[in-house]
């Protein structure tokens, strides 16, 4: 196999749940960026109807793509001005990812 080419592993039971849990919990329809990480995989950055935040570490970028076609009320977004626009992050959520 090429060093390009990825294998998809199919999101998980679990990763599946959270990625649910936040649509349920922040409303619809939900956008999802999905963005590499590295050797960590891909992250899954969810944003709700209500602007909130939330993540899902999946293996890789196709498992995040697959990720968002299996979850209903979820469309693929990118960071552009409408996505971030839509953002909303409060100070809980600056805390958290200045590790406080």
């Amino acid at each position: 196999m090429a060093e390009t080419e990825e294998t998809v592993v199919p999101p998980s039971g679990a990763q599946l749940a959270a990625a649910r849990k936040f649509v349920k919990a922040h409303g619809k329809p939900a956008r999802a960026v999905v963005e590499n990480i590295g050797r960590a995989g891909a992250r899954v950055v969810l944003v709700g109807a209500d602007g909130a935040l939330g993540d899902v570490v999946v293996p890789s970028v196709a498992t995040g793509e697959a990720l968002v076609e299996a979850v209903e009320d979820v469309s693929p977004a990118t960071w552009d001005a409408e996505t971030v626009k839509a953002t909303k992050i409060g100070p809980e959520h600056r805390r958290k990812m200045a590790g406080q």
